[in-house]
């Protein structure tokens, strides 16, 4: 049995071109008024944004294919694929709650927490303890992957608090949690990649 379906792979593919593409053509609608490198992305999905439709509808067809990611990904642990998938119902509350044109909201920030938090978490929370699983699914990597994420995710609030670049940290930190999804489901596609259940069994340990 193959490890994902063909449907996963389109999802996970689909993810950071949707992220990278939603983002370029908002600011592009958005036009000089925008800076990029201090402000945030969610600032582009305001009520009253320019590209406000372009950003908000991105946002939320990312958020469905990290749901139908996790549905797919059945080499990764249980625990992990929940995550993700959660994960992805945040971004889709992102979309659904934008930030007013001025001021904050403590609504799409708790939601964007939840959604950072569920992204960092889900690499080690799919990880595969025995070791036998695609690569991508190692412990060590998976760590390795999830400490990286939570640095990020604590580098742009510390860039937001302080009025920095939070643009350029949420564009990088963003990027590599919709990006890992895909390494992982490529890495369930090379030859020799087996569930650890079929390993176990082939082995005579299942």
């Amino acid at each position: 049995m193959r490890l994902v379906p063909w449907w996963a792979v389109l999802s996970s593919a689909c993810a950071p071109l949707l992220l990278v593409g939603g983002w370029s053509v908002a600011e592009e609608l958005h036009g000089p008024g925008y800076d990029p490198v201090t402000e945030t992305i969610s600032v582009m999905a305001a009520a009253g944004s320019p590209g406000r439709l372009v950003l908000t509808g991105s946002l939320f067809v990312l958020g469905a294919c990290h749901l139908v990611t996790a549905l797919g990904l059945r080499a990764a642990a249980p625990a992990g694929r929940v995550a993700l998938g959660c994960g992805g119902a945040a971004v889709m509350g992102m979309a659904l709650v934008p930030v007013p044109e001025s001021g904050g909201s403590l609504v799409h920030g708790w939601v964007v927490g939840v959604g950072f938090a569920l992204m960092a978490l889900w690499p080690v929370l799919a990880a595969d303890r025995d070791g036998t699983g695609p690569w991508a699914l190692r412990p060590v990597l998976s760590i390795v992957m999830c400490l990286l994420m939570g640095a990020g995710a604590l580098w742009f609030l510390l860039e937001l608090h302080s009025k920095g670049a939070a643009g350029v940290a949420e564009r990088v930190v963003t990027t590599v949690q919709t990006l890992w999804p895909f390494v992982v489901v490529a890495s369930c596609l090379g030859p020799g990649s087996r569930a650890p259940s079929e390993i176990r069994r082939r082995s005579g340990r299942g």
